[in-house]
């Protein structure tokens, strides 16, 4: 059979395939524990859902395919999936090389976690690709990287990195939430793994929490395994069926995502009140050629940081109508956020500074909504914030 295109995996792959009675859409297998022929025999290949079940199977399959991957497992949240990869390429007096810009609970987990272990990081900009090479030391054992970046929009050349990371023998991941497969595809660019929270985009309807790890090597995804069943990170299966349900729609769902970004973005670029856009679509993005290489389309988040007080900002948010307050991103509706005091709310003033997150940061994460609708609730909420 010929290579499917991603529309296609994304409603066929790993639908139905568990099922004894031919449902076309995999069911929830809200099981625990499956029944043994014998003390010495399986009735099938699952025996504890913690282990493997066939709903989480059948997301796992269209993650992987989604991927250009071989292997996928998805977990509790993307969260887990990045803990999972952590605990399984790092140790005691590991070094990692980490994009200066990253989630703030990835973040984190490297600093304050991490590091009790002995782990020791190097934040670095890695849109300069020789920042990445000249923080590699003897003991580096991990290469990690978001691109774009939360929340910043910031893209690195991952394929140059990959080719450094392969110089040296050091393992590379990046988190790819921000493009969803749908945009980007980290293997098929010579990264080993891959890390997505699937609550975003690939759920894409706000109501799941999941996450994956993809990867080609199949030792690699065997040590996946024993952590994430000994670790208790496994997904249920209730998410489970959300995010795969979510999986059918993810490429049509992608292309309104990025139109209304696209809009927003150019609307935002040329109003008074805004000082700056971050968002790799625009001509005047630093890293706007690298986007268009490596990316389909240059994604639905978009953040601007105001010409305006922190005062005149949270005005801004509190009249917008359409757009919803709150954290998260990646589904239907359009959010807004406000990282300084939000989603990086957790970081130091000095380590906000170092992320170039300004008080007058706002995250917007656009939704499939009308066009219009979204550019007239920015035009009301900016007339009514900023004075």
């Amino acid at each position: 059979m010929t290579k499917r295109q991603f529309a296609t995996n994304g409603v066929h792959s790993g639908e139905g395939e568990h099922d004894a009675h031919g449902a076309l859409v995999t069911p929830i297998y809200a099981n625990v524990t499956y029944r043994y022929d014998s003390p010495t025999e399986m009735k099938s290949e699952y025996r504890y859902s913690r282990m493997k079940e066939p709903t989480r199977e059948s997301l796992n399959a269209v993650v992987s395919d989604l991927h250009n991957g071989e292997y996928a497992r998805t977990f509790a949240s993307g969260m887990a999936a990045i803990n999972t990869l952590f605990t399984t390429a790092l140790s005691a007096d590991s070094h990692v090389v980490a994009g200066q810009t990253l989630y703030a609970e990835s973040h984190t987990l490297l600093t304050r976690v991490f590091s009790d272990f002995g782990v020791d990081v190097t934040f670095v900009d890695t849109t300069d690709t020789e920042n990445v090479a000249n923080a590699i030391e003897e003991n580096t054992d991990l290469i990690y990287l978001e691109s774009p970046t939360n929340p910043m929009l910031q893209i690195t050349d991952i394929a140059a990195v990959a080719a450094i990371a392969d110089e040296h023998d050091v393992l590379m991941g990046v988190d790819n939430t921000f493009s969803s497969p749908a945009l980007q595809r980290p293997l098929d660019l010579g990264v080993d793994v891959v890390v997505e929270s699937l609550t975003k985009y690939v759920s894409g309807h706000s109501d799941a929490i999941a996450g994956a790890i993809v990867t080609n090597d199949k030792a690699l995804d065997a040590e996946f395994e024993v952590m994430q069943y000994n670790q208790g990170a496994t997904l249920g299966p209730h998410d489970a069926f959300l995010a795969r349900r979510g999986a059918k729609t993810l490429g049509a769902r992608m292309e309104k995502h990025c139109e209304n970004a696209r809009a927003v973005a150019q609307f935002l670029d040329e109003h008074d009140a805004v000082d700056r856009v971050y968002y790799p679509g625009l001509a005047s993005h630093t890293n706007h050629e690298v986007a268009a290489e490596q990316m389909a389309d240059f994604g639905g988040m978009v953040s601007v940081e105001l010409d305006a007080t922190l005062e005149e900002t949270i005005a801004v948010l509190e009249a917008l109508e359409v757009f919803q307050l709150a954290e998260s991103l990646g589904g239907v509706e359009s959010l807004v956020e406000q990282p300084a005091v939000m989603t990086h709310q957790d970081l130091s003033v000095e380590e906000r500074e170092k992320a170039g997150i300004a008080d007058s940061l706002i995250r917007f994460s656009i939704g499939i909504e009308g066009t219009e609708d979204l550019l007239h609730d920015l035009e009301q909420a900016l007339a009514a914030g900023c004075n």
